[in-house]
């Protein structure tokens, strides 16, 4: 299959190097990595099954054209998501090549996971889950202060000393703030019986991890899945969204269709009352992207696999209370669900 591709971790995949100059080239047994001199040291030292190739610095499309052109293919598969209207058709214009559209054609390659990369992937998720403890000690003895510094503090601590990367920027809610899904940090501050969602991931060797944890803040405080409130709304939506994440692993198999998993935590958070209030899919997958395929939601036809890697992370969003959201990173066995860290 002949192939071009822009995106980092779509490039990453296929030869263990990217940058950000860069366009992979696959034609027929011969691939090949096109950037600038920036990078052509350190691409020829990393890569070892594609071709370096030096391009012009401002217009690699000029290399890529000419390589197209001599290479004498007829069709060139491309993720039409990569490119800017004005790159493709820089590409394409001068080319006599059927350019073939396939949507996720990376990350298509990339949901079912070797080994290798379960073995990355794990590793990130004992990395993250130790984060979340040590950021919970640091949470503990700094009652007062507010999530903008909170949110500061997590990056940090996340960050391991710099001997880490972030999956995504973390997000440190308190109270009702924790009602928003995807809530930016505020001057609210840390107090007594407030309720605390963290959701925060790293990067080891590229690789993501994914977790959420929504707690109570007094002096037991910790990030465990088992927490007690002191208020019995607030424990009841804990309780369902704890259920619907339990109910959703345990759907987790092999040969089903993804919305069967998105189907068993909907349905635990339907009859409880809160179906209004669960805005999000079950889940998603997560590798070199923090969301990758297969999406885990209620119109995902995607035929569950063994080696796929996914979150499960059901959730209640009642605006101007609170939130709350559990999520764990799995892959799919041959008997279930396993948690990854």
């Amino acid at each position: 299959m002949n192939y071009i591709l822009k995106d980092e971790n779509a490039q990453y995949f296929e030869c263990g190097f990217s940058c950000d100059n860069a366009i992979f080239l696959k034609l027929g047994s011969e691939a090949f990595f096109i950037t600038d001199a920036r990078y052509t040291t350190e691409a020829t030292q990393t890569i070892q099954n594609a071709e370096v190739v030096l391009g012009d610095r401002r217009d690699l499309l000029k290399t890529v054209r000419l390589m197209v052109r001599k290479s004498g293919i007829s069709r060139l598969v491309y993720n039409p998501s990569e490119w800017s209207v004005d790159a493709y058709e820089r590409l394409s214009s001068t080319l006599n090549v059927h350019f073939q559209r396939k949507v996720n054609f990376s990350q298509e390659k990339r949901i079912v996971k070797s080994e290798a990369e379960l073995t990355l992937l794990k590793q990130a998720a004992r990395y993250g889950k130790e984060a979340f403890v040590r950021f919970g000690e640091f949470l503990k003895t700094h009652e007062g202060l507010d999530e903008r510094r909170a949110f500061f503090e997590a990056e940090a601590i996340f960050k391991n000393e710099g001997a880490l990367g972030l999956s995504f920027d973390p997000i440190v809610a308190f109270g009702e703030n924790a009602a928003k899904p995807h809530a930016l940090p505020t001057g609210k501050r840390l107090e007594h019986g407030e309720l605390v969602l963290l959701d925060a991931g790293v990067k080891y060797r590229r690789y993501c991890s994914d977790r959420t944890r929504t707690s109570y803040f007094d002096e037991h405080f910790g990030f465990e899945k088992e927490q007690h409130f002191n208020d019995a709304r607030r424990q009841k939506v804990y309780d369902t969204v704890l259920f619907a994440q339990e109910a959703a692993l345990k759907a987790v198999r092999a040969g089903i269709q993804a919305k069967e998993i998105d189907k068993a935590a909907r349905d635990v958070i339907d009859k409880a009352g809160f179906g209004a209030y669960f805005v999000h899919s079950t889940g998603h997958g997560v590798g070199l992207d923090i969301h990758e395929l297969p999406v885990i939601g209620a119109r995902s036809s995607t035929i569950i696999e063994e080696n796929m890697v996914f979150t499960i992370e059901p959730g209640i969003y009642l605006p101007g209370e609170f939130g709350v959201r559990i999520e764990d990173t799995i892959v799919v066995r041959a008997n279930g669900a396993e948690v990854l860290g």
